[in-house]
């Protein structure tokens, strides 16, 4: 009597997906991300606390900011009640976090405007300054390395070298006004305040951004291209793998942008993501000298008035970015050398 095979059980719909989550899960990678968001976790809540201290720390209030110096003490009193100021600090601080938590960053003490919708107006602004920063940094820095790495004290060598020193030779705040009265007195040909939305008009919203973001971009693309230049000519002078490649007759470009660039581009994302803290830095004088209405200029308007709320709204903003962007740098190392993510993952 012969016996028939048993019917396979009917799979779940979502039974290939979930098998495929917890497959990502034990993957080292998975483990590396989840590791870095454990400590990201930590260095937000310490730089919200850091900031709220400094914050309270500083002379004067928000009421007294607010009122003007001829309000009188019973006014300034009264409003510091109505504010909520007189409260015990850990106890502001720990409604304001809750808050954060629960997804809701509070109010400015200056407008009432919640602090959510300020970020909302001008998270994009300076979104979109750093990005165009970044694309003319990164742009030209790559190419410019490697046309120096290429003819090492050549003539691109030299003028690249020249341009680098240049560049780095000068502050963000003195480039943009030399750029302003360049471009804009001078010659007219671009901007010298005011932001574009570029839903009005995408040609004026990047002509608006160009200078703000030369001034920010340019001394990063002098750095880049030094380091850059630096690394792959390293890379071209001691390593094995450059001496076979040539040995084999694979022409000098195909070595340099191949082989070298590849892993020269290590030491280019570990300084582009060190850079974005400080580059979330000098947005702040640039937003405020071109009169873009960002979160750099709405950050040093909050410090001025002691508007708590939204300093530490735009602190924390601040603070996830350079975080993400270092996730980023740490995916990115995986994804370019695989040593780095299984070394990791037996930390």
């Amino acid at each position: 009597m012969s016996s028939s095979a048993p019917a396979e059980l009917p799979i779940p719909a979502g039974g290939g997906l979930l098998r495929g989550l917890e497959r990502f899960a034990r993957a080292p990678l998975a483990r590396l991300i989840g590791r870095r968001l454990a400590a990201a976790i930590a260095v937000l809540w310490g730089v919200t606390l850091l900031t709220f201290v400094v914050m309270n720390s500083l002379p004067g209030d928000a009421a007294q900011e607010l009122l003007g110096a001829n309000a009188t003490p019973a006014e300034v009193h009264q409003l510091e009640t109505k504010l909520g100021l007189q409260r015990p600090f850990l106890n502001r601080y720990g409604d304001w976090l809750h808050g954060v938590v629960t997804g809701h960053f509070g109010h400015s003490l200056s407008s009432g405007q919640s602090v959510g919708g300020i970020l909302g107006q001008r998270l994009p602004v300076t979104f979109e300054l750093i990005a165009y920063a970044f694309v003319i940094s990164l742009a030209f820095s790559v190419p410019l390395a490697l046309l120096a790495a290429r003819s090492p004290n050549g003539i691109a060598d030299r003028l690249s070298m020249l341009l680098s020193m240049a560049g780095l030779s000068i502050a963000n705040y003195v480039l943009a006004l030399v750029l302003v009265y360049v471009f804009a007195v001078k010659l007219a040909v671009l901007p010298a305040i005011g932001w574009v939305p570029p839903g009005q008009s995408v040609l004026q919203n990047i002509r608006s951004l160009t200078l703000p973001a030369v001034s920010i971009g340019l001394p990063l693309l002098c750095f880049y291209t030094r380091l850059l230049r630096a690394d792959l000519l390293e890379q071209m002078r001691s390593q094995d793998y450059v001496l076979l490649a040539r040995a084999k007759g694979v022409g000098p470009w195909r070595v340099l942008v191949r082989h070298a660039l590849r892993n020269s581009l290590f030491g280019l994302i570990t300084v582009v993501a060190l850079n974005l803290g400080a580059l979330l830095g000098a947005t702040v004088i640039i937003e405020e000298i071109f009169a873009l209405p960002g979160m750099g200029q709405q950050l040093l308007q909050a410090i001025n008035n002691r508007d708590i709320p939204v300093v530490e709204g735009t602190v924390l903003v601040f603070a996830g970015i350079v975080v993400l962007a270092n996730l980023v740098a740490d995916i990115l190392y995986a994804m370019l050398d695989p040593r780095v993510r299984y070394g990791s993952a037996a930390d």
